[in-house]
Order: structure tokens, then C-alpha cells, then sequence
């Protein structure tokens, strides 16, 4: 009696898993919650990467400033106040504010200097670190035994985390740069020789506010690069490189 074929999955009409469904299959096998890694400096690490990371952020989009005009309009009108309020991400020379003196040719008021670059880049930065640190975190924590595995997931990791270390070098440096320009372009000093305050001494006073929070975002950025650029010791000890130099000392020792 002739044996009968169990019929296949393309006979029956099912269609093969494609390759997303088998990775997503792979990924779902081998995850495994371990939250024992945040006992250890590289989990930890990544940790204090998030919240540092979110810390330069906030420090730079929730600051803002003034500067103030003591205006002196031609009599018989009386001084007045002009204020421009800024804020991230700093364009000073998108603001304009409009004197209101009842003599007929009224004056207009503006600052100078576009920083937006120095500190959207700043930001970018620190939303890219934010990402990345939650990102490697939930790696470590659900697929650590793959981690240990597969020796290129290490590795990337360990490009991943000197990109970033570059990354908040340059921000930093950048966004230092930039400051020191706002804090020129809004100096009561360099504002009073600018031709819309020395003519017909048409400001007679300037104030600034405070740069304490900004000051605050610089030496949080410097204090990212370094514990980005700390961490690469605790990447660097799982990778196949540190790996390779551990075994002839193993065999030393052995």
C-alpha cells in the first residue's frame, strides 16, 4: 500500500512567512527580560546617558530672555519701554519692535545675529542621545543573551556610543560659540554704538537678563561628551577586540 503524502503548506493554501515574520519570529524568541544589566556600569550608564541627555535639552528650550530699551521720543512725547523677549532658538534678528512716539517718522528697534543653527544642532544632538540611550537600554534589558551572542551587535554599540561622544563635542563646542555671540549681540555696550541707539541718543538706557541657564546647557553638553566618551571603557570590555587580548592572558594564567 503506497504511502500518502501529508500535504504541504502550499498545497493547502498557506503562504510561507516571509522574511519580516521571521525576524520578528527570531526577535520574539529571543527576547528575555534581564534587568540585572542596570546593576552593572554598562546598563547603568545608559541611565544616567537619558537623563543628562534630557537635562541639556531642557536647560536650552525652556530658557528665555529680554533685552529692554529706555526709549526718549522727541518731546512733547514721553519715554517709553521697548522689550524683546527671546527664546529658543534664538534668531535675534527676527525681531523687530516698533516705537511708539508721536512724532511722524516712528522709529523701529531690531537686535542682530541668527544662532538658531548652533542650537537646533545642540538640541538634535541631545534628542538623538535621548533616543539612543533609551534605545540601548531596552536592548540590553530584553536581548542580552543575544548581546553576548553575536559579536557584531557590540561592536555597532561601540560605534554608536563614540558617534554620540563626537557628536556632543561638536554640539557643545558649537553651542558654547554660539552663546558667546548672543551675549555680544545683546551687550548694553555694543547695542548703545548701534546707529538705531546713538541717534539723537534715541536709547538713553539698556538692560539684559540673566545667562545663567544657558551657561547651565554648556557645561551640561561638555559633561555629556565626557560620560559618553566614560562609557566606551564598560562598550569596549564586550566586544570581540577586548575579548581576543583576554584569552593569551587567560592562557598565561592557566
Amino acid at each position: 500500500m503506497a504511502s500518502q503524502d501529508m500535504p504541504s503548506q502550499y498545497d493547502t493554501g498557506m503562504q510561507p512567512p516571509g522574511p519580516s515574520g521571521g525576524l520578528l519570529q527570531n526577535l520574539k524568541s529571543s527576547m528575555q527580560i534581564n534587568l540585572d544589566i542596570f546593576r552593572e556600569p554598562r546598563g547603568v550608564m545608559r541611565i544616567i546617558h537619558f537623563v543628562f541627555s534630557l537635562f541639556a535639552i531642557i536647560s536650552i528650550c525652556s530658557y528665555d530672555n529680554e533685552v529692554t530699551f529706555s526709549v526718549k521720543c522727541p518731546p512733547p512725547a514721553p519715554a517709553n519701554v521697548v522689550k524683546f523677549p527671546y527664546d529658543y532658538p534664538f534668531k535675534l534678528d527676527h525681531l523687530s519692535r516698533q516705537v511708539a512716539c508721536t512724532h511722524p517718522a516712528d522709529r523701529y528697534l531690531t537686535l542682530y545675529g541668527d544662532f538658531s543653527s548652533d542650537a537646533e544642532f545642540f538640541v538634535a544632538v541631545g534628542v538623538l542621545s535621548l533616543l539612543g540611550a533609551a534605545a540601548a537600554a531596552a536592548g540590553y534589558a530584553l536581548y542580552e543573551a543575544k548581546y553576548q551572542s553575536n559579536p557584531l551587535i557590540p561592536l555597532a554599540d561601540f560605534g554608536g556610543t563614540a558617534l554620540l561622544a563626537l557628536l556632543w563635542l561638536s554640539a557643545s563646542a558649537a553651542w558654547a560659540n554660539g552663546l558667546s555671540g548672543i551675549k555680544h549681540s545683546t551687550d548694553p555696550g555694543i547695542l548703545m554704538r548701534t546707529v538705531q541707539c546713538a541717534k539723537d541718543d534715541f536709547c538713553t538706557t539698556v538692560t539684559t537678563g540673566s545667562f545663567s541657564g544657558l551657561n547651565t546647557s554648556v557645561i551640561l553638553g561638555f559633561l555629556n561628551f565626557f560620560l559618553w566618551t566614560a562609557d566606551l571603557w564598560f562598550v569596549y570590555k564586550e566586544t570581540p577586540w577586548f575579548k581576543m587580548r583576554q584569552q593569551p592572558l587567560d592562557q598565561q594564567i592557566n
